[in-house]
């Protein structure tokens, strides 16, 4: 009777209850209905302990780093850079966001965090320039998916603490995948651009104007290279980067740019507890959902059929693909992560996939599904920063889907796009 949880979670999804209540309430009702009163009790008890773990401590770090760098302007640099860069191409402020987003992902590592501070700056600057509001807001929920693949990435901790693999080899990982997201963007937005007439942002930058530009975005672009940086060079952890990096930010706002004042943090500390808070209850939800998984023997039955389905690797992570692709429309990344990662990732690896290169196919293809009808969280934020309805947005999403879902067979098939740049360093044993 415990595998019904699954779905009797998505029911109570799709009748509008909060992911975190779905994740508790479900297991609970079946093993109050089977008569494991006590197994219910070790359920909750797995809200906390779930939470409970130092690896964890990198989200808030990271959230709050991006709140600082959001508050401080550092944001508006990058967009000012990325413009110097490419502002006079056909389409140039499409292409300007998705450059930004690339950018901004080694600062946040958030989709949401990412479509909301772009966006409330570039939407109104793209309709104003001649775009419709609706395609500015796709392509900043398009772009925003590439924020969790660059890393720093909250999602591949998640996936790191729950499977217990590196977070450093899983930050490598994303690199390829990340800049390959972008580039196909922009690919598509050239086409799109050429055949709508999209108009130039702006004159070409001269080589004076763009050295100026980065002089401009100098410190926050350093943020990534400290990041990793410091991991690979073995001065601190990821956990302890993420706390280096919240710091560093705090001195260039406050103290180098001097872009923010004292009177900002409490509000920037408020936002980043908030948006934390709501990460860390679902991890916990998801790890206490995780146990009931076991308890179900889920993990055995759901191999056992998808063993019997084909015993070829590339026909089964293709019918992975199309699972998760489907699970990410109407799922968070991280509580699908802590679900799903547990189940699917020992098959493969019987198969031959390796842990890392199936940990980015999985990241990766659950990120997408943030910009993915009905359910996408970056729709719902784009929609609150533009005004144009969700389903408005998610027609004109659609072309960039499907540039993302390419991308992800790529990766999928083609296992050096992820797995180069760790091995380079030694993480691929």
């Amino acid at each position: 009777m415990l595998f019904l949880f699954l779905p009797l979670f998505l029911v109570f999804l799709m009748i509008g209850l909060p992911v975190f209540f779905g994740l508790l309430a479900a297991p609970g009702l079946l093993l109050w209905l089977n008569g494991q009163e006590r197994d219910i009790a070790l359920l909750y008890r797995n809200v906390y302990s779930g939470m409970d773990s130092f690896p964890l401590m990198a989200i808030p770090f990271f959230m709050l780093a991006g709140e600082l760098m959001n508050r401080g302007g550092i944001t508006m640099r990058i967009v000012e850079f990325s413009q110097a860069l490419i502002g006079h191409l056909r389409g140039g402020l499409a292409q300007v966001n998705i450059l930004s987003s690339m950018l901004f992902a080694g600062l946040s590592g958030s989709a949401v965090a990412d479509t909301s501070a772009l966006g409330s700056m570039l939407i109104p600057a793209m309709e104003k320039n001649g775009y419709t509001r609706k395609f500015a807001a796709a392509i900043t929920a398009a772009s925003s998916v590439i924020g969790p693949i660059i890393p720093p990435s909250g999602i591949m901790i998640i996936y790191a603490y729950v499977m217990g693999e590196s977070v450093a080899a899983l930050f490598l990982a994303g690199i390829v995948p990340g800049i390959l997201v972008g580039v196909g963007l922009m690919l598509m937005t050239a086409w799109m651009a050429k055949s709508n007439d999209f108009p130039a942002a702006a004159p070409r930058a001269n080589l004076r104007e763009r050295g100026q530009a980065l002089v401009r975005a100098f410190f926050p672009l350093l943020t990534p290279v400290i990041i990793l940086g410091g991991i690979l060079g073995g001065a601190f952890t990821p956990t302890e980067a993420s706390a280096v990096a919240a710091l560093y930010a705090f001195i260039v706002s406050m103290f180098i740019l001097r872009t923010m004042g004292w009177s900002d943090l409490p509000k920037v500390l408020t936002k980043a507890a908030i948006t934390t808070s709501v990460v860390l209850l679902l991890v916990g939800a998801a790890m206490a959902f995780k146990t009931v998984v076991s308890l179900s023997h889920a993990p055995e039955l759901l191999a056992a059929f998808i063993l019997s389905l084909s015993e070829n690797p590339l026909i089964l992570l293709f019918l992975i693909n199309i699972l998760l692709f489907i699970v990410g429309m109407f799922l968070d990344a991280g509580p699908a992560i802590i679900i799903l990662g547990p189940i699917l990732a020992p098959i493969f690896t019987q198969l031959g996939v390796h842990p890392v290169h199936f940990a980015i196919i999985m990241s990766v293809n659950l990120t997408v599904g943030l910009a993915t009808p009905p359910m996408g969280l970056v729709l719902f934020v784009a929609s609150s920063v533009s005004g144009v309805k969700v389903e408005t947005i998610a027609r004109s999403i659609l072309p960039f889907l499907a540039v993302e879902v390419l991308v992800i067979f790529l990766i999928t098939y083609i296992p050096p796009i992820s797995m180069f740049v760790p091995n380079l360093f030694g993480f691929i044993k």
